[in-house]
C-alpha cells in the first residue's frame, strides 16, 4: 500500500475561536462598567444598546471609506460561495485586508434591565442578566498576511461577542510560499508538494501565539472601541476560547484506483470491529458509569453522494471519506475540549494538537490492522485441531460450526456491552438475534463453546469477573470466519451451482468435463478444511 500513495500529512483544519471580554461577560461587571465607571444610573435598555447604534454607523462609513461590499447573499446561496467572487479579486491585486462584509440577524448572548417585580428601597434598581436573543450580527471577511483568508463575526450589542472562523491549510500555505516549496492545492487539501517534510512543519509552526497576535490585530480594528478612560478603569484585553476544531490525517494517492476499494474495506472492518471498548481505546478515554454521550459508529450516505465513516466518542467525532478521488482523510472534530480534559483556552492548542495526534495515529494503526486481514488457511486448519486444557482436551472450531459463527458474530457486534459479556446475556442476545428457541441452543451448550473459545485463546475474562471479550487475536480470528462465510461461502451457495455433477453421469463435452473435475477440488479443499 505504501507503492500506492504519495505521502500523508496532518494538520490543524477548521478552527473556531471566540473572543470575548472578561471584564464584560457578567451582569456584575455591566452594573460596575455603568454605574461607576460612565456614572450611568438607572441602567436602562437605552443605555446597554446605546454604543449598538454607534457601532453600526461606524461599520457602514468604514465600508463605504474602504469600497468593500456590504450585502446578504441570495437566500440559497451560502456565505462562503458568495464571498469567493470577492477574494480572487483581492488575491489577483495581492492585497490584505476586509473584502466583504455581510450583516446577518442571528441568535447571541446580549444583556437586558427589567424593573424589578416589587418596589426597592432605590428607585433607580435595576435587575440585569444574561439573555439569549437575536440581533444584528457583522460577518467580516478578511485575507490576512500570516493567516490567508478568515471570517470575524461581531456581535452588535453587549458583551460584543466575536467569533472567528479559521482554516490551518490558508495558514500552511502562506508558509510554503514564503519558503519557496511547490505544491498544489484543492480547497482544503494539499494534492502535491515538492518537500513533504517543508508540509508537515509548515502545520506544526501553527501555534496560539501566532493565532492570538492577528485576532488582536484585526479585532483592535473592527470591533467596537472603548476610549481610553474606559480602559484604564476596566481591563478589557480580550480573551479567547476554542469553540470547535477540527484535525485530518490526509493520505494523498499517486492513482485514484485503489482510493475507493481502500475505503470500502475500512468502513466494511471497521463496522464489524469498532465496538463500544475499541472506540473509548482510540479516543484515549475511560468508559465508566457516568458517561455520557455517544460511543458508536456509523456509515452515512451524504446527499453529494459519497459515503462517510463516523465514529462517536462523547462529544468527539472521527470522520473517515475520500474526496476528489484523490485523497483519502480521517477527520476528529472536537466541540468539548473537556471530553479530552483540557481546558477550552487558546493556549492550550499544542497540548490539544498532541492528542490529536495520538488519536489519528490510534485510528491509522487500527484501520492498517483490519486492512490487512486476509483468509489465512493454515489459521483454519490449526483451530480446527484440538488443544489441550491442563488434562482436558478440548475441541477444535470448526469453519463450518454454524453455532460458532453465531457466536462469533454476536461478540463482534457486542458495542453496547461496555465491560464485556456475561454467559447469561450472551446467550439471549444470540436467541434474539437469530431467532432461536432454548431448546435449541441452551446455555450449557454456550458455556461449552466459549470454554473452546477461551482455550483456543480467542476469548477472556475481565479480570476475576465472569465477563468475556473477543481477544486481538479473537477479533482477527471471528472476523475472518465471518467474512469469509458470508463473502465466500454464502455466494457459492447462492449461485446456480445448486446441483453437484454426478458421478455416473458420462461427460460428453469439455465444459462438463472441467465442471466434474473442478467439483471434486472443491470438495477435496472443504474435506482438509472441516478435517
Amino acid at each position: 500500500m505504501n507503492a500506492s500513495w504519495s505521502f500523508v500529512y496532518h494538520c490543524f483544519d477548521r478552527i473556531v475561536i471566540q473572543g470575548y471580554l472578561p471584564l464584560l461577560s457578567r451582569p456584575e461587571h455591566i452594573v460596575y462598567f455603568f454605574r461607576d465607571v460612565q456614572g450611568i444610573d438607572p441602567i436602562t435598555p437605552q443605555a446597554l444598546a446605546k454604543r449598538t447604534p454607534v457601532y453600526r454607523a461606524w461599520v457602514q462609513g468604514y465600508a463605504r471609506n474602504h469600497k468593500v461590499p456590504m450585502e446578504r447573499p441570495e437566500k440559497d446561496q451560502s456565505q462562503e460561495d458568495f464571498v469567493r467572487p470577492f477574494l480572487r479579486r483581492m488575491e489577483r491585486q495581492n492585497q490584505h485586508g476586509v473584502y466583504c462584509i455581510i450583516p446577518s440577524m442571528e441568535m447571541g448572548n446580549t444583556f437586558y434591565s427589567q424593573m424589578p417585580k416589587y418596589p426597592t428601597a432605590d428607585p433607580n434598581y435595576r435587575i440585569i442578566q444574561r439573555r439569549w436573543s437575536r440581533y444584528l450580527h457583522y460577518y467580516f471577511y478578511i485575507r490576512d498576511p500570516v493567516l490567508g483568508p478568515f471570517a470575524m463575526c461581531v456581535g452588535t450589542y453587549l458583551p460584543f461577542l466575536t467569533t472567528y472562523y479559521l482554516n490551518g491549510h490558508h495558514f500552511m500555505e502562506i508558509e510554503l510560499r514564503r519558503q519557496g516549496v511547490q505544491f498544489r492545492k484543492d480547497d482544503n487539501a494539499f494534492l502535491a508538494t515538492s518537500d513533504p517534510v517543508a508540509l508537515q512543519k509548515a502545520a506544526d509552526r501553527l501555534s496560539p501565539e501566532i493565532i492570538e497576535k492577528r485576532l488582536n490585530y484585526w479585532t483592535w480594528l473592527l470591533a467596537p472601541k472603548f476610549s481610553e478612560r474606559e480602559r484604564r478603569a476596566v481591563n478589557l484585553k480580550r480573551d479567547y476560547t476554542i469553540n470547535q476544531i477540527e484535525y485530518c490525517r490526509n493520505f494523498i494517492f499517486k492513482r485514484n484506483f485503489p482510493i475507493h476499494k481502500i475505503f470500502e474495506r475500512s468502513c466494511e472492518m471497521g463496522l464489524f470491529q469498532l465496538t463500544a471498548n475499541q472506540v473509548a481505546h482510540l479516543f484515549g478515554v475511560r468508559v465508566t458509569k457516568r458517561m455520557r454521550g455517544k460511543l458508536h459508529s456509523m456509515l452515512e450516505n451524504l446527499d453529494h453522494g459519497h459515503h462517510v465513516m463516523r465514529i462517536y466518542c462523547r462529544n468527539l467525532v472521527d470522520r473517515m471519506y475520500e474526496k476528489f478521488s484523490t485523497f483519502l482523510r480521517l477527520e476528529i472534530c472536537v466541540n468539548r475540549m473537556k471530553d479530552l480534559g483540557l481546558n477550552k483556552g487558546l493556549e492550550n492548542l499544542g497540548k490539544l494538537r498532541q492528542k490529536l495526534v495520538a488519536i489519528t495515529d490510534r485510528l491509522a494503526g487500527f484501520e492498517a490492522q483490519s486492512l490487512n486481514v486476509h483468509v489465512d488457511f493454515p489459521l483454519f486448519q490449526r483451530l480446527a485441531l484440538p488443544v489441550l486444557s491442563g488434562k482436558t482436551k478440548i475441541a477444535g472450531i470448526k469453519i463450518q460450526d454454524s453455532r460458532m459463527l453465531r457466536l462469533m458474530e454476536v461478540l463482534l457486534h457486542g458495542g453496547t456491552q461496555i465491560n464485556g459479556w456475561r454467559s447469561a446475556h450472551l446467550h439471549q442476545a444470540i436467541l434474539t438475534t437469530f431467532g432461536l428457541s432454548a431448546d435449541s441452543y441452551t446455555l450449557t451448550q454456550l458455556r461449552y463453546d466459549v470454554r473452546k473459545m477461551k482455550a483456543h485463546g480467542l476469548l477472556q475474562r475481565q479480570g476475576r469477573t465472569y465477563l468475556y471479550r473477543l481477544t486481538d487475536k479473537g477479533t482477527k480470528v471471528a472476523l475472518m470466519f465471518i467474512l469469509f462465510h458470508k463473502r465466500v461461502c454464502g455466494p457459492l451457495a447462492n449461485s446456480l451451482f445448486h446441483h453437484r455433477p454426478d458421478e455416473k453421469h458420462q461427460p460428453n463435452s469439455k465444459i462438463e468435463t472441467a465442471l466434474y473435475h473442478a467439483d471434486r477440488a472443491i470438495q477435496q479443499v472443504l474435506d482438509q478444511l472441516a478435517a
